[in-house]
């Protein structure tokens, strides 16, 4: 697939195609194609998080909602799959994994979305203590770090995607 395909989209094969990039929310890139035609994947993935950007809280919040918890058991998709044990949350000791679940849990409780992590080259050490570091945030602080952490996970999967083609 290439920006031009992409270009070429109407809005509902351009939803279809690219609304899992924000984690099977394709209210993104229903709302991204207006901003069509994009020059580059760094235009593309700008319109994109723009769309986020001006989202509702309710939006932006049900988008991070969307996410399953680092290290979960649970059904998740193939890209957080992929991602999650690119940085060895598959390979969790029992002490590890029960401390992430302790952890998820508390942030959870506390922010009322799941702790979100661009996992793409970090460790599972990584993870872990930047977990234990931004539970000690403010909501608005965490709220803004994790839809930071969206847009950079987007990037990596819009890389994944037109990159790889």
């Amino acid at each position: 697939m290439t920006i031009n395909d992409l270009n070429a989209y109407d809005r509902a094969a351009f939803a279809r195609a690219l609304g899992w990039i924000f984690e099977e929310s394709p209210w993104v890139a229903e709302r991204a194609w207006d901003r069509r035609p994009f020059r580059s994947l760094d235009d593309l993935h700008a319109a994109m998080t723009t769309v986020v950007e001006a989202a509702t809280e309710a939006e932006q919040l049900a988008l991070l909602r969307a996410h399953p918890d680092l290290g979960t058991h649970a059904r998740i998709s193939d890209a957080s799959m992929g991602e999650q044990r690119g940085a060895g949350l598959d390979r969790l000791t029992a002490e590890e994994f029960g401390r992430l679940q302790r952890l998820n849990d508390h942030y959870r409780t506390t922010f009322g979305f799941p702790f979100l992590f661009a996992v793409k080259g970090s460790t599972k050490h990584n993870v872990l203590a930047a977990l234990d570091a931004r539970s000690r945030r403010s909501r608005d602080e965490e709220l803004a770090e994790a839809l930071r952490q969206v847009c950079k996970i987007s990037r990596f999967r819009l890389e994944e995607l037109l990159l790889k083609s």
